[in-house]
């Protein structure tokens, strides 16, 4: 599996993850040093980066589908700097970080949809916990770098992301640039032909399940990113981005962890397993609404991660492979961020609404673990325990 294309696929999404995240706290301090931010700001910034997402979720599939994935993602990440670049200039924050989840939303479908071109369907939830597990790291790397060299320089932090954006992309283009899927599609009916997509990818409870259990847990995991924000300075004293970034560094390798290990434990023949994990992380998340203790709130982020990690990697690689024997895996993954984009929309949006009416983040973390509790259960409800083939009808055309 280790390849030189598949490592050339995980430095690059290294680099390209390091610095999403690196942006996001340089822009989360950039809020901070403002005197007397407005609550609802950083949630309305993680809005402005999803809404892309959502708008561009019908082009973006068929963008990966349809060009060398190589080349997708080096003009996203070029989108990505472009982003950037306006925070140097002082624009509007929500604007630019807007360009940069255009950028990012380009940049999804290709990344994970390449992943079939490179391994085989043995080795796919592999590397997938490959890719989560390098992204997650980057992830954690990117946010306290970021932070501490943002709480110094912002204008260092924002020219830092740039130049990982643009080293980032020089590496993409040593991947392939075949085009495996075939299929070429009309920019023209890109929307009648996403709505006949989400028709033929629905048929089957497993295809529901991948769809909608990823939506959930991204929605969860945006909220609760931004809850953080609100909760650690009232409940444990925490007011840098640093400090805050350091928090969430134990969610960060939680999520590695859970991303290593389950591999072994939920292979694709047995994707129901994965809702024990998704009603864990909901139990967690309550948890951690009662806690008020610094090293406690660390460890129960990090068996949060570990649970996040454990279901969205199998989740992942069952979409990847049911695109590529149906839709194509750039459309599946495009379908999969429209609605996991809508559902991170709607969740954050409704907590920077509460936060907005002075809602506690106490009490808005503890209704994120029972909400998500509840949709957990639905969407598993249906599935089956095993099988030993993925099979979703072959009739869009």
């Amino acid at each position: 599996m280790m390849t030189k294309s598949f490592v050339a696929l995980l430095i690059a999404q290294f680099l390209s993850a390091f610095a999403d995240n690196a942006i996001l706290f340089t822009v989360i301090a950039l809020v901070m040093h403002t005197p007397n931010p407005a609550t609802w700001y950083v949630p309305a910034l993680q809005s402005s980066f999803l809404v892309a997402f959502v708008v561009l979720a019908p082009w973006v599939g068929q963008l990966a589908d349809n060009f060398p994935k190589a080349r997708v993602l080096m003009a996203a990440n070029f989108l990505k700097a472009s982003g950037a670049g306006l925070l140097l200039f002082n624009i509007e924050p929500l604007f630019a970080y807007a360009i940069v989840g255009m950028g990012a939303a380009i940049y999804s479908p290709a990344k994970y949809g390449i992943l079939p071109e490179l391994v085989k369907h043995d080795g796919l939830v592999r590397a997938n916990s490959w890719i989560e597990g390098s992204t997650i790291l980057a992830i954690l790397l990117g946010m306290l770098i970021g932070a501490k060299v943002a709480d110094a320089s912002i204008k260092g932090a924002l020219i830092g992301t740039i130049s990982l954006y643009l080293l980032s992309s020089s590496i993409a283009s040593l991947l392939p640039t075949q085009i495996a899927t075939g299929q070429k599609a009309n920019a023209k009916s890109a929307l009648r032909d996403f709505y006949a997509q989400i028709q033929e990818f629905f048929i089957t409870p497993r295809a529901r399940f991948v769809i909608l259990g990823g939506s959930i847990f991204w929605a969860s995991a945006a909220t609760l990113r931004v809850i953080l924000v609100a909760w650690s300075p009232l409940v444990l004293d925490l007011h840098s981005a640093t400090e805050i970034a350091q928090l969430t560094l134990f969610l960060a390798i939680g999520i590695i962890i859970g991303s290593a290990i389950v591999p072994r434990l939920i292979p694709l023949e047995h994707l129901k397993r994965a809702r024990f994990a998704a009603y864990s992380m909901a139990l967690l998340i309550m948890t951690l609404s009662f806690t008020d203790n610094l090293w406690i709130a660390r460890s129960v982020l990090l068996l949060i991660g570990m649970m996040g990690g454990m279901f969205i990697v199998p989740v992942n690689a069952a979409l990847q492979e049911l695109g590529q024997q149906s839709i194509g895996s750039g459309r599946a993954i495009a379908l999969q961020g429209f609605f996991q984009n809508v559902a991170m929309l709607l969740a954050v949006g409704s907590y920077s609404f509460a936060a907005a009416q002075q809602i506690s983040p106490i009490v808005a973390m503890l209704s994120l673990g029972g909400l998500l509790l509840i949709a957990a259960f639905i969407v598993t409800f249906h599935l089956p325990s095993s099988t030993s083939r993925i099979i979703v009808r072959q009739n869009h055309k």
